[in-house]
């Protein structure tokens, strides 16, 4: 992975941990954003293989990413309430 492409990851996994942020409603400054979007990203990219979907370009990128984040903050979010149900 060259330096361009590793930078271009970073920016889509912030904006994506920015947008899940938002749809979560969990708060978070810009460095929890940008580990939430990248293992997002990270999440977002193997649950698309294994359904068998393609995202490309900025647009697809940033929708699986944030798609993956979302599932990434309500994932946390159902670890650290073991005794709760979410709603």
């Amino acid at each position: 992975m060259d330096l361009v492409a590793f930078l271009y990851f970073l920016l889509i996994g912030l904006a994506a941990g920015w947008l899940a942020g938002v749809i979560m409603k969990s708060p978070g400054g810009p460095l929890n954003n940008l580990i939430v979007g990248v293992i997002g990203s990270l999440l977002g990219g193997f649950l698309s293989q294994l359904l068998g979907l393609h995202a490309s370009g900025l647009l697809g990128s940033l929708i699986v990413a944030t798609a993956g984040a979302v599932a990434f903050i309500a994932l946390l979010r159902v670890l650290k309430s073991p005794g709760e149900r979410p709603r």
